[in-house]
């Protein structure tokens, strides 16, 4: 853990304003809400070239039997596939990136760009289903034979495939790398119905089950995606990370011996990583040294996950020109 430090800070006012900056390093791997202040993250480079190999190969495979069988519903695997394909070579991008140190001119580095990937993966798996549902609905419309052998054996082997994918993704809480595995896992779920679908067309079933499994596909990523779009777009904008209540921190702020109130709070994801946090604690016995920044940051990182906190000390809670009721 290191240690805290403070320096007079001016906001052009007369109050003896100063600034701690406090940080936590004994924080144990634990995260709130999916994000929190972790220390040299797993690295997942392994797992995302064996995992791009893997689905590329079976992308090729999957599309040329799915044109062979005349299947819908395996060409709309093979895209979903191909759409995952890209959602890691963009994650494994955003991941390297986010591990580069800061600079001068990006001083919380390339970490953000974690949010951005987990975001473009959400829209461009929304963007790919909707296609796939409009040829579904074409296929309904105009049912065409299918081969269920096919079918069934392809989508067999892209369950295996997509599984094993997933499974290297298992148990991140980074958003970015739960954007891999949600691919994965999905697929794998979307692999299964096509087998079924399969099954159904060898024991007779009608031309039309192939694309009523591809519309049900279509159904299952939108369900398994939704929740992924909802969050990334929340951090994207600065919004407080889902499973951080902003009151239960401002309640643990003020709670702090000596702080008479608080003002102008804000908590958002610098990456799929780590949460920053701002604050301005009023004080009116002064400012009372680096223990307590520390026992703030502790408090902050093992409670909340917020593992980058700034406190700004003031004497007066009157005057700040960032005290207005409308900031939190």
């Amino acid at each position: 853990m290191t240690a805290a430090d403070h320096h007079d800070h001016d906001h052009g006012h007369d109050h003896d304003h100063r600034h701690g900056h406090g940080h936590d390093h004994d924080h144990h791997g634990h995260a709130h809400g999916g994000l929190g202040h972790v220390h040299a993250p797993a690295d997942f480079g392994r797992a995302f070239a064996i995992g791009i190999a893997l689905n590329t190969a079976f992308v090729a495979v999957e599309t040329g039997f799915g044109l062979a069988a005349n299947s819908m519903a395996l060409i709309a695997d093979a895209g979903h596939n191909l759409s995952d394909v890209l959602a890691l070579v963009v994650a494994f991008l955003a991941d390297r990136a986010a591990r580069r140190p800061p600079s001068a001119r990006l001083t919380y580095g390339l970490a953000g760009t974690s949010i951005w990937a987990a975001l473009f993966n959400a829209v461009f798996l929304m963007l790919a289903v909707g296609a796939i549902a409009f040829e579904a609905v074409q296929r309904l419309l105009a049912p065409e034979p299918v081969s269920g052998l096919t079918m069934t054996v392809v989508a067999g082997i892209g369950i295996v495939v997509n599984g094993v994918t997933a499974r290297l993704f298992a148990g991140s809480s980074d958003l970015n790398i739960r954007g891999a595995y949600l691919h994965m896992a999905t697929d794998a779920l979307v692999s299964a119905g096509v087998v079924l679908a399969g099954l159904a067309v060898l024991a007779g079933g009608g031309a039309w089950i192939d694309p009523v499994v591809s519309l049900i596909v279509v159904a299952v990523v939108v369900w398994g995606t939704w929740g992924l779009l909802r969050e990334s777009t929340s951090l994207a904008v600065a919004a407080v990370p889902a499973g951080i209540d902003p009151a239960e921190v401002r309640a643990a702020l003020t709670r702090l011996p000596g702080v008479a109130a608080l003002h102008d709070l804000h908590v958002w994801a610098m990456s799929t990583r780590e949460v920053a946090l701002t604050a301005h604690l009023v004080m009116p016995a002064g400012h009372p040294g680096d223990a307590f920044l520390r026992e703030a940051a502790d408090l902050l990182d093992h409670r909340f996950g917020i593992g980058h906190a700034t406190l700004q000390i003031e004497t007066a809670g009157d005057g700040c020109r960032l005290e207005p009721d409308a900031v939190l």
